[in-house]
């Protein structure tokens, strides 16, 4: 039986080759220190774009991430002309590695209509106990309920209307202010305490 062999990629390392081509790329060696992430992002998107639409570039600056950078094309042609032509391109310093990713990007399987949402983990479940129900549920201070429901019920004698209200000449009229009688030592200044004594 003869075993079928995988033609070599000329031109591309040994790693990248085993790689199949996709959409996105791979970028590492990538300065995490001498730049802000914004600023990265924004420079690994205009050198890349002159290759091909970009869709996404997701650069992160977590302790894992640090250094590198994944590159999202809109089709997989331009997203290998891009890799050999910016092989090795010195950005800011430092001589760019370039491969394929190893899985399709979450903006691609959106595109396509594959992309399923992670599931959300157990820590992220919170448990409610029967005393935060029983917190959470609880009526209204003060409010009166109805037996049974547990629902506070509406206040009984309902709206009343002012007493005015209904004849033309009360409405928009100021009222008068009551005056209050004047207390003779309000206008008088307050002792002060001396020191002297």
């Amino acid at each position: 039986m003869a075993t079928r062999t995988l033609p070599v990629a000329h031109g591309l390392p040994a790693k990248v080759a085993s790689v199949p081509p996709n959409q996105t790329l791979y970028v590492t060696n990538l300065p995490s220190s001498k730049i802000q992430k914004e600023d990265l992002r924004t420079a690994l998107y205009m050198l890349f774009s002159t290759y091909g639409s970009v869709l996404d570039v997701v650069a992160l600056k977590t302790s894992k991430m640090r250094g590198q950078a994944h590159i999202v094309y809109k089709d997989i042609q331009t997203a290998t002309q891009a890799m050999r032509s910016l092989q090795n391109f010195e950005f800011f310093g430092r001589e760019l590695k370039i491969s394929y990713a190893k899985s399709k990007s979450n903006i691609i399987a959106k595109l396509d209509g594959t992309f399923k949402p992670p599931a959300v983990s157990t820590a992220a479940q919170v448990e409610v106990t029967d005393l935060q129900q029983s917190i959470f549920n609880a009526p209204v201070p003060g409010a009166t309920t109805t037996a049974g429901s547990g629902l506070a019920s509406k206040p009984s004698g309902g709206d009343q209307a002012m007493a005015d209200a209904g004849t033309p000449e009360g409405r928009g009229t100021k009222r008068p202010r009551e005056e209050e009688q004047e207390e003779s030592d309000s206008d008088v200044a307050m002792e002060e305490d001396s020191d002297d004594e």
